[in-house]
C-alpha cells in the first residue's frame, strides 16, 4: 500500500514544484537517449535550477531500468575539457611567459563562478546563525505567563523567521555545493588536459609514467580538494565574528572573551595535531607510493615470478611495504582519534569556560541566553575543526600547483632536431651532422652517440645499422627521431613524413585492425596489401574475430613475432617517407622474417628511405648505406662490399662470426641441393597454422575490456563482511554504546543547564557549574573511547580486506594476469585499499552516529511536544522512499565513476609509453582528441552524481525543516502550563540542527553504499579462482630432484578451455637426461604450450609430463618450478640494482654473481659504473638495451645451477658474434643439464642433440639434426635450407 500512495504523492509534489519543467512529456519518451547534444541543465530555468528538477528524466529512467552509460545526458559546455582546458590555456598565454604562474591563471580562468559561488557560501554562513540568535526570543516568548491568544502571532513570526532562515540555508547550501562541484570538475579537467597535452611532448629523458600519474591522480585532487573549500577560508572570521556578536549580545563582553580566548587555545592546540596528522598522511603517502610501484612491477613480472617461483618472495616484500604503510595509517588514525576529540569536546569545553566566567562575574544567567549560547558554541565546531585542515590543505595544494607547473613549463630541449616535411629538391631525405648525443649525465648505462662526420641518406635508399650488443644503435635511431638530447653539434634534419617500428613492441589495447590504422582511414586494397605482406593475414583467418580480435594490455595476448608484424603493418600503412625499423626480425622465424623482409622492404617500402637496424647479417648486402656503430659511435660507413674489402674492419669481424655460425650449419647439412622448388611451395605457408591461446585471451579481453561492473544493491554480505573483517565485530556494540552515552550525556547536560537556569535560584551557583562540568567531562571521555576504538577497529578491518585480496592475486593463474589490466588491479591496490583505510570505516561509523542523534532529537521534540511525532512520522516515510528512488540512480553513476576514471589513467600510460612512437607518426592531436573524450566521460558521470546528491538533499532538508516548523508552531499554540520551557528550549535548539542531522543522515548513508562499492570491488578480487597448491605435504619430492633431468612426456593433450579445440594433440616423447633439445615450428605451431604445460601454467586435459619419473601434476607448483629455469623471449629486469636483478632472492655471494656477469659478457659493462653490482636499475630495466637486458636474464639462470633449463629465443636480441660466445658458454655451463631451447634461428639449434619439430599441435618431426638432413623432404631440413639459402 505504502508502495502505491507513496509515489502519487511525490509525483503531484514534483509536479507541483516542476510547472515549468518537461513533466508534459510522453511517458514512451525517452529524452536522454534522443541525441548526444542534449544538456538538461544548461536549458533549465531559475526554478528548475534551484530546486535541481532537470534531474527527474534521469531519477525516471534510472528507477524504471538499471542505468547505464549512455542513459547519462551529456556534460554541459561550460564543464567540457576542450573548454576548460581552453580557458584555462587561454589565460596561462596572456601571462609574461618568464612569469607563468599557474595559481593566477586557475584564479582568472575561475573568477566568476568562484564569485557566484561566494555568494551562496556567504548567505549560507549568515542563514545558519539566524538561529542561534533567534532562541532567545522563542525561549523568552514560551516563558511568557500570560497565555492570552493575543500573543500568539508573535510566536507564529518567529516560527515563519526560523522556518525562512533554514530553507534559505539549506537551498543556498545546496548550490554553494553544487557550485563548488563543478568548479573542481572544470578545474581538473582543465589540469588533466594541460599535463596530457605536455606529457606528449615530453622526450625519452621526461618523467616517467608513474610521476605523470600521480600529477593527474593525486595533485589535481589536491588542487580541486581546495577550490571547493576555498570560501571557507575567507568565512572561517565570518563564522567566529558572527559567534562572539551572538555571545556578547547575550552573555556580555567578558564572557565573550573568554569564549573567543577558549576558541583560539583549542584551535591553537589542534594546530600541532594537524601538522603532525600532515606529516603522518604525507608518509602514508610515500608508503603508499613504494607499495603500488613494486605492486606495478611486480603485476607485468607476474610470468617470470610464477615461472622461476618467485611470487611467494615478492609477495612477502609487498607485504614488508604495506607494514611500513600500516604503521603509519595507524599513527594517522590515532592521531585523527585525537581530533575527532577535540572536535567533539570543544563546544563543551567552550560552554564550560564561558559558563564559568559567566558565574564568577555573577553574570545572570537565564534559560533563554544560556540555550542561545549553547547553540552558537555547536556552530563554532566547525571553524575549530576547520582551520589547521584549511592551512594543511593550502599548503598541499600550493605544492601539487607548484609540481604540475614545473611539469607544464618545463622547456622541452631546444637543441631536438626538427624535421621538414617539405619536399627537398636535393634528394637528401636524412642530413647527420657532427654532434654528440647522450641519455643523461647521471646515468652510467646510456650510450652517448658521437657523430664525427656528415652522412647524407639520399630519398628511396635503404640503410642498415649494425654493430654489437649496446653499441649504440637504437640510441642513434632515437637521435633521428629527436628523441634523445643533443649535448652538441649540429642536430639532424629529416625531410619528410617519418614512422618508426621500436625494438621493444607498442601495441595499444584496442583491435588488431585499429592498430595497423593508427588513425588513417581504411584503404582496403591497401590495408590487405599491408598484412600479406607482414605475413598476418594467417593469423586473421585462425583467429575468430580476425583484425577486429582485441589486444590486450601492452599486446599481452599476443606473441613477440605478432606484435612486431603488426607494428611494422603499421608503419607501412602509414604510407610515410622514412621509416625506422628497430630489429624487427628478430622476433620471427625465418620463413616470416625472409617473407617480411622481400615483401616489405623490397617491395612496399622500396621506395621509401628505409633505416633499420638489425643483427642478421644477411640482409646487409640489399642496402645502399651499412653504418657499422661499436661504443656509441659510426666506426664505418659504405656500401657493403667496400666495407668488409677491411679484413681488420668491425663489420668484418661480425661478418666471420656470422660465417662461422653458417659453417656449423653447413657441416652438419650433408649435401646440397635446391630448395627453389620447395620454397615456392611453402611460400603460402610462412606463417603455419595459428593457435596459440590467442582467441581464448580475446575473448576474455572482450569479456573484460569494460570493467564488470555490478548492480542493484551492494549484498548484505559486503556490509557483514566489512563489519566483522575486525575482529569479528566484536568492537562494534562498544563504539555504538559509548557515542549513546557521549550524546545521552552531552543532551543531559545541557538540560541541566537551561533547567537550572530557568529560575532565580533554583540552585546555586557552584552546584550549576559543577554537575555540568561533570556531566561535560563525562561524555568527553566516551568520545574519546569512542574515536580510540573506532581507529583500532578500521585498523584491523583494512589490513584483513587486503591480506585477502594480495594472497587471492598472487595465487591466481597466469590466465588472470593476461585478461585482466594491471590498472584494474592497481585501482583496487591503491584507490580502493586508501578508502578503507582511511575513510569507510568513519562513513559507516558517522552514519550509525548520525541515526542515534537523530533519532535522539526526535525522540526529545515527541517528548516536548508528542503531537510532532504524527507528522515526522508521514515525512520519515517519505524521505524513506526519496532514499529509495535516489539510489537506484546514484548507485549506478557512482559505479560509473570509478570505472570511468580507469581507461584516463591507462590511455595516459600508454600514451607515454608510445609516446616516442605518437610523436614520430604525428597523431598527437588525435590522442589528445581521445583524452578529452575520456576525460568528459568521466566528468560526466561525476557531473550528475554530485547533482543527484543535491537534488535529494535539497528535498530532505526541506521535509525536515518542516519538521521543525511544525515542532516550533506546536509549542506556540500549546497551553503554557503544559510547556516546560527549558526544555521546550532545549528541543528548539537541537532542533535547529535538524536538517544538519537528517543531511549527515542522507549524505552518510548515500556515501556508505557508494564507497562500500570499494569493499565490493576488493572482495571480487578476494575469490578469484586460484592455481594448484605450491606445496602438497603429502607428495613433495627429494630435496636433489631432479637428479638426472629425463623428461617424459606421453599422450599430452592440452586445451585453454573446454570451449576450445585442444592447442596439443597427443605429444609423445623422452628428452633424454643431459641432453640439449632443440624446439622448432612455425609460429603459432604449440612451442609455447608445451613450455606452458611444463611449468603448468595451464594443465593437460590428459596424458602427463614426469621428470625423472615423476608425474609434475601430482607435487606442489612451488617444487614442481622452483627445480625448473627458463629464460623467456621478453626479458624481465626489475627496479633495483645488478645484484638484486641477477640475484633476486640473495641467495648467492658476489663471487658468484661477478663469475656469471663474465661468462655473459656483462662485467666490462657493469664495471664502467664505480658503484659496480650496486649501480642502478631503472623500472623494467630501460636503462640497458633489450640484448643487454636478455643477458642479464642468461646470468641470473647461469647462477641457479638448476638441473632443468628452458631457452625461450633467450639471444634473438644480441648480435651473432655476441650470441656464438654467448651458445658456446651455455655449452659449457649446462653440460649436466637438460637444456631445452625454443628458437627461430636455425643456428640457436644447430648443434642441439635433439630436435622437435612441432606443427598444428603434434610432433612432425623428432630426431637428431644430422638425420633430419637425410631426409631433403624434412620440415626441418627445409627450415635450415631457407635459412642458407637467405644468409649466403
Amino acid at each position: 500500500m505504502m508502495k502505491i500512495v507513496f509515489p502519487k504523492i511525490l509525483s503531484c509534489f514534483n509536479a507541483l514544484l516542476s510547472r515549468n519543467s518537461r513533466e508534459q512529456c510522453n511517458d514512451n519518451e525517452e529524452p536522454f537517449l534522443k541525441s548526444a547534444d542534449e544538456d538538461a541543465f544548461s536549458t533549465a530555468g531559475i526554478w528548475s535550477k534551484l530546486g535541481f528538477l532537470w534531474l527527474n528524466p534521469l531519477f525516471k529512467k534510472g528507477h524504471l531500468k538499471r542505468l547505464e552509460f549512455q542513459h547519462v545526458p551529456t556534460i554541459p559546455q561550460s564543464e567540457a575539457a576542450a573548454e576548460a582546458f581552453s580557458s584555462l590555456e587561454e589565460s596561462l598565454g596572456k601571462q609574461n611567459p618568464n612569469k607563468t604562474s599557474l595559481w593566477k591563471a586557475i584564479l582568472h580562468t575561475l573568477w566568476r563562478p568562484l564569485a557566484l559561488n561566494a555568494i551562496f557560501a556567504g548567505a549560507n554562513t549568515i542563514s545558519s546563525y539566524i538561529g542561534p540568535l533567534l532562541i532567545t526570543s522563542f525561549v523568552k516568548f514560551l516563558s511568557e505567563k500570560d497565555d492570552a491568544s493575543e500573543n500568539w502571532h508573535q510566536g507564529l513570526v518567529i516560527a515563519l523567521i526560523f522556518f525562512s532562515a533554514k530553507t534559505v540555508e539549506s537551498m543556498s547550501q545546496r548550490q554553494w555545493y553544487f557550485g563548488a562541484h563543478r568548479i573542481v570538475i572544470r578545474l581538473r579537467a582543465a589540469l588533466m588536459v594541460l599535463i596530457y597535452k605536455k606529457s606528449l611532448s615530453v622526450k625519452y629523458v621526461g618523467m616517467s609514467t608513474g610521476k605523470i600519474i600521480n600529477l593527474i591522480d593525486g595533485d589535481v585532487e589536491r588542487v580541486g580538494d581546495l577550490c571547493w573549500h576555498i570560501h571557507e577560508i575567507w568565512l572561517l572570521p565570518v563564522q567566529v565574528t558572527l559567534a562572539l556578536v551572538i555571545l556578547y549580545w547575550n552573555l556580555g563582553a567578558v564572557p565573550s572573551f573568554a569564549a573567543l580566548l577558549t576558541t583560539i587555545l583549542v584551535m591553537l592546540s589542534n594546530t600541532p595535531l594537524a601538522k603532525v596528522q600532515k606529516q603522518f598522511h604525507t608518509k602514508i603517502m610515500e608508503a603508499k607510493d613504494s607499495r603500488i610501484r613494486a605492486t606495478s612491477e611486480t603485476l607485468k613480472s607476474m610470468r617470470v615470478l610464477k615461472l622461476q617461483s618467485w611470487e611467494s618472495t615478492f609477495l612477502e616484500r609487498l607485504l614488508q611495504l604495506r607494514g611500513i604503510e600500516r604503521s603509519w595509517v595507524k599513527k594517522y588514525l590515532y592521531t585523527c582519534s585525537a581530533v575527532a576529540f577535540l572536535f567533539w569536546a570543544s563546544p563543551t569545553l567552550i560552554s564550560v569556560v564561558t559558563f564559568g566566567v559567566c558565574i564568577i562575574l555573577k553574570a545572570p544567567l537565564t534559560s533563554n541566553t544560556v540555550l542561545s549560547a549553547l547553540a552558537t558554541f555547536r556552530i563554532l565546531q566547525d571553524p575549530i575543526y576547520n582551520l589547521p585542515e584549511l592551512v594543511s590543505m593550502s599548503a598541499q595544494a600550493k605544492v601539487s600547483v607548484d609540481r604540475i607547473q614545473n611539469f607544464i613549463t618545463a622547456e622541452d630541449d631546444e637543441n631536438l632536431p626538427i624535421g621538414d616535411p617539405a619536399p627537398n629538391s636535393s634528394g637528401v631525405a636524412v642530413k647527420i651532422e657532427a654532434a654528440e648525443y647522450a641519455w643523461g649525465t647521471d646515468d652510467a648505462k646510456k650510450a652517448t652517440i658521437t657523430i664525427t662526420d656528415k652522412i647524407r641518406i639520399m630519398k628511396g635508399h635503404t640503410v642498415v645499422i649494425c654493430g654489437s650488443v649496446g653499441s649504440g644503435k637504437s640510441s642513434l635511431l632515437f637521435s633521428i627521431l629527436g628523441e634523445i638530447p643533443r649535448i652538441s653539434g649540429a642536430s639532424v634534419k629529416t625531410c619528410g613524413t617519418k614512422a618508426f617500428v621500436p625494438q621493444s613492441a607498442w601495441i595499444q589495447t584496442g583491435t588488431i585492425q585499429d592498430n595497423v590504422l593508427f588513425g588513417k582511414e581504411m584503404d582496403r586494397d591497401f590495408y590487405e596489401e599491408v598484412v600479406r605482406a607482414c605475413a598476418l593475414n594467417k593469423d586473421f583467418e585462425i583467429w575468430l574475430d580476425g583484425d577486429l580480435s582485441r589486444v590486450g594490455e601492452r599486446g599481452i595476448n599476443l606473441s613477440g613475432g605478432q606484435k612486431q608484424r603488426i607494428q611494422l603493418a603499421r608503419a607501412i600503412y602509414s604510407d610515410t617517407d622514412i621509416v625506422l625499423l628497430d630489429d624487427p626480425l628478430s622476433a620471427v622465424d625465418v620463413h616470416t622474417g625472409t617473407h617480411i623482409f622481400k615483401e616489405c622492404i623490397e617491395k612496399l617500402l622500396a621506395t621509401k628511405t628505409v633505416i633499420y637496424v638489425t643483427h642478421q647479417l644477411e640482409f646487409l648486402d640489399a642496402a645502399d648505406l651499412v653504418l657499422v656503430m661499436k661504443d656509441g659511435k659510426i666506426v664505418q660507413s659504405g656500401n657493403y662490399h667496400d666495407l668488409i674489402a677491411d679484413p681488420d674492419s668491425e663489420l668484418s669481424r661480425q661478418i666471420a662470426a656470422h660465417t662461422k655460425t653458417l659453417d656449423e650449419v653447413t657441416t652438419v647439412q650433408q649435401f646440397n641441393r635446391s630448395p627453389k622448388d620447395n620454397h615456392q611451395d611453402n611460400q603460402n605457408e610462412i606463417t603455419g597454422k595459428k593457435f596459440k591461446d590467442f582467441n581464448m585471451n580475446s575473448r576474455l579481453l572482450e569479456k573484460n575490456q569494460q570493467e564488470e561492473a555490478k548492480y542493484g544493491r551492494v549484498k548484505w554480505h559486503v556490509y557483514s563482511t566489512f563489519i566483522t573483517s575486525g575482529y569479528k565485530g566484536m568492537l562494534v556494540p562498544i563504539i555504538l554504546l559509548c557515542h549513546i552515552l557521549f550524546y545521552g550525556l552531552q543532551i543531559g547536560s545541557n538540560y541541566w543547564i537551561a533547567w537550572a537556569t530557568g529560575e532565580e535560584g533554583r540552585v546555586s551557583s557552584v552546584r550549576l557549574i559543577g554537575i555540568f562540568a561533570l556531566l561535560s567531562a563525562g561524555s568527553s571521555l566516551f568520545i574519546l573511547g569512542r574515536a580510540i576504538l573506532l581507529s583500532t577497529a578500521a585498523i584491523e578491518t583494512s589490513q584483513r580486506l587486503f591480506l585477502g585480496m594480495i594472497t587471492s592475486i598472487f595465487r591466481a593463474p597466469l590466465s588472470f594476469f593476461d585478461s585482466t589490466p594491471s590498472s584494474r588491479i592497481l585501482s583496487r591496490s591503491s584507490t580502493d585499499q586508501s578508502t578503507v583505510d582511511t575513510d569507510l570505516p568513519y562513513r559507516v561509523a558517522g552514519l550509525a552516529f548520525a541515526l542515534i542523534q537523530l533519532l535522539s532529537v526526535i525522540v526529545l521534540m515527541s517528548h516536548v511536544a508528542w503531537q510532532v511525532i504524527f507528522p515526522f512520522l508521514i515525512i520519515l516515510a517519505i524521505s524513506i522512499w526519496y532514499q529509495d528512488y535516489y539510489i537506484s540512480t546514484a548507485r549506478e553513476l557512482a559505479r560509473m565513476v570509478g570505472i570511468q576514471k580507469a581507461p584516463i589513467l591507462h590511455h595516459l600510460s600508454e600514451s607515454v609509453a608510445g609516446a616516442a612512437t605518437i610523436r614520430c607518426f604525428n597523431q598527437e592531436d588525435r590522442f589528445l582528441k581521445k583524452n578529452l573524450d575520456l576525460i568528459d566521460n568521466y566528468s560526466r558521470v561525476a557531473f550528475y552524481n554530485s547533482a543527484t546528491m543535491e537534488w535529494l538533499s535539497i528535498r530532505i532538508n526541506f521535509l525536515f525543516n518542516l519538521v521543525f516548523f511544525l515542532l516550533l508552531l506546536i509549542l506556540v499554540n500549546l497551553p503554557r502550563s503544559a510547556i516546560d520551557p527549558s526544555l521546550a528550549g532545549l528541543a528548539a535548539t537541537y532542533g535547529l540542527s535538524l536538517n544538519v542531522l537528517q543531511a549527515w543522515v542522507i549524505w552518510n548513508l548515500c556515501n556508505v553504499e557508494n564507497k562500500m562499492i570499494c569493499v565490493e570491488r576488493i572482495l571480487q578480487f578476494t575469490n578469484i579462482p586460484s592455481e594448484a597448491p605450491l606445496v602438497i605435504e603429502d607428495c613433495r619430492p627429494q630435496p636433489a630432484w631432479p637428479l638426472h633431468g629425463k623428461i617424459e612426456i606421453e599422450n599430452l593433450h592440452v586445451q585453454y578451455s573446454p570451449s576450445l579445440p585442444k592447442v596439443l594433440k597427443g605429444i609423445n616423447c623422452t628428452f633424454p637426461a643431459e641432453k640439449k633439445i632443440g624446439i622448432v615450428g612455425r609460429t603459432g605451431s604449440g612451442k609455447s604450450t608445451l613450455i606452458q604445460a611444463l611449468f603448468r601454467v595451464v594443465e593437460p586435459s590428459d596424458g602427463r609430463i614426469m621428470i625423472d619419473g615423476l608425474d609434475i601434476c601430482k607435487i606442489g607448483l612451488q617444487d614442481l618450478r622452483s627445480k625448473l629455469s627458463i629464460i623467456p623471449q621478453d626479458p624481465t629486469l626489475f627496479q633495483g640494482t645488478i645484484r638484486s636483478n641477477v640475484d633476486p632472492l640473495q641467495q648467492y655471494p658476489d663471487h658468484d654473481i661477478w663469475e656469471v656477469l663474465r661468462k655473459c659478457h656483462l662485467a666490462e659493462i657493469v664495471m664502467l659504473d664505480q658503484r659496480l653490482l650496486d649501480a642502478p636499475v631503472a623500472e623494467s630495466g630501460e636503462n640497458w638495451s633489450v640484448g643487454q637486458r636478455q643477458l642479464v636474464c642468461l646470468a641470473r639462470a647461469l647462477l641457479q645451477k638448476r638441473r632443468v633449463l628452458v631457452l625461450d629465443e633467450a639471444t634473438s636480441s644480441v648480435d651473432t658474434r655476441t650470441d656464438n660466445v654467448i651458445q658456446k658458454t651455455i655449452r659449457e655451463e649446462t653440460s649436466q643439464c637438460t637444456v631445452l631451447t625454443v628458437a627461430h634461428r636455425i643456428p640457436t639449434v644447430i648443434d642441439n642433440d635433439i630436435v622437435l619439430v612441432l606443427g598444428e599441435g603434434k610432433i612432425v618431426e623428432y630426431d637428431t639434426p644430422a638425420r633430419l638432413f637425410d631426409n631433403k623432404y624434412s620440415a626441418f631440413s627445409e627450415l635450415v635450407t631457407e635459412f642458407l639459402r637467405r644468409s649466403s
